[in-house]
């Protein structure tokens, strides 16, 4: 076994970027800045965000996702053949300015955050799906100079690439679904494999796509599209499998969500209609689950994880700034442990702090509080 099964505190990837950072991405996007001007300020934010979190005390260590504008950048800026424009700052805000909360925000939050508007972008190909530059590996390389301790890397999976794969007018390249994500998964494993051979022990699989599968909106969408979301579900489990197959050694887990731009969320649903197969059929050896707010449903899906696996309650919000407690927190970890024993549990935030480089509406501060207190409670709670 993998000792990086078994850490018991977890951060699901993106931070907060420092407002230099900010600025320097704006200026290079204006061409103000070249890239190697870009990428030294880049290194510079990703060694302090490797530094507070060790300071604080995560056993596994990100770059903060600080090298993206959205956290599915791993595939996109990696994978060329398909009709998109290149990534900027200015695209990501035009693509969000669609998604903004059904009524209107008033800060300091005193609720749950607003639910959006979802701005989903299906992408035509126009070619075989190729490695074009191995964004995840650059990440990795240039933060392992940094790290001290293990450092992951965070993919999007193949169920939310297949999401927005806009079959219908890519048909002259892939013939089926099946087909497309078969690629997917052949290119993913390519990057998979180069981190690993660069030293990489903890692989983490973003799939927010499952989540589709227990609500109602989304399903009725697959629906309306002639989907078959029983046969959607069946062949992401295979796909997520076929992506980590053969990688011993190495620690893999699949982080799902319900949504997350600028403290808003677009699903909602318990995981009671998924748990059985997904726990039992995938492979990867840790599940990072949202649970920070009742949308995510009871504990009591937890009964069907296997023994020797982990779950990773995502307990502390990272959409509102209001901070919780050790106490509320260890109650909420003893509740889950009523369904799954204690060392089968870990803790993390519920997702991350910066899905899109502009970020959830909290502070740096804040940020900060909500790191500490995943890294307090499970000293207490674990030793």
């Amino acid at each position: 076994m993998n000792p990086l099964d078994q850490v018991r505190t977890d951060v699901i990837g993106s931070l907060l970027r420092p407002q230099s950072l900010k600025d320097a991405r704006a200026q290079f996007d204006e061409q103000r800045i070249s890239r190697v001007e870009l990428q030294k300020l880049e290194d510079d934010a990703v060694r302090d965000a490797i530094r507070l979190q060790e300071e604080i005390g995560f056993e596994v260590v990100s770059d903060g996702e600080f090298r993206r504008l959205n956290f599915q950048d791993s595939f996109g800026e990696s994978v060329g053949g398909y009709d998109s424009a290149p990534a900027s700052l200015k695209l990501y805000d035009a693509r969000a300015a669609g998604a903004q909360p059904l009524s209107r925000f008033d800060l300091p939050f005193d609720h749950e955050p607003q639910k959006g508007t979802p701005v989903v972008q299906r992408q035509r190909v126009i070619e075989r799906l190729f490695l074009k530059r191995n964004l995840p590996l650059e990440e990795y390389q240039a933060a392992a100079r940094f790290a001290h301790r293990p450092l992951k890397v965070s993919l999007i999976g193949p169920d939310r690439i297949s999401q927005r794969f806009d079959h219908l007018n890519s048909t002259a390249i892939y013939a089926t679904v099946d087909a497309f994500i078969a690629d997917v998964v052949r290119v993913e494993r390519e990057i998979v494999q180069s981190v690993v051979d660069a030293g990489c022990r903890y692989v983490h699989i973003d799939a927010p796509g499952y989540t589709a599968y227990v609500d109602g909106p989304s399903l009725e969408a697959m629906r309306q599209r002639g989907e078959n979301p029983a046969e959607n579900f069946t062949r992401s489990l295979r796909a997520d499998n076929e992506l980590i197959r053969g990688f011993d050694g190495v620690t893999f887990g699949l982080h799902l969500c319900r949504g997350n731009q600028r403290s808003m969320w677009h699903r909602e649903g318990a995981y009671d209609a998924i748990a059985e197969r997904l726990f039992n059929e995938l492979n990867h050896q840790r599940f990072l689950l949202e649970y920070d707010s009742p949308r995510a449903g009871s504990f009591e899906p937890l009964r069907f994880v296997p023994k020797g696996k982990i779950v990773v309650l995502g307990l502390v919000s990272t959409k509102v700034p209001e901070l919780e407690t050790v106490d509320a927190l260890k109650r909420r970890i003893e509740e889950a442990s009523r369904y799954l024993p204690l060392e089968q549990l870990a803790l993390s935030p519920q997702c991350g702090f910066a899905s899109e480089f502009v970020g959830n509406l909290i502070s740096e501060d804040d940020q900060r509080r909500k790191l500490e207190v995943v890294v307090e409670t499970a000293r207490q709670l674990w030793g």
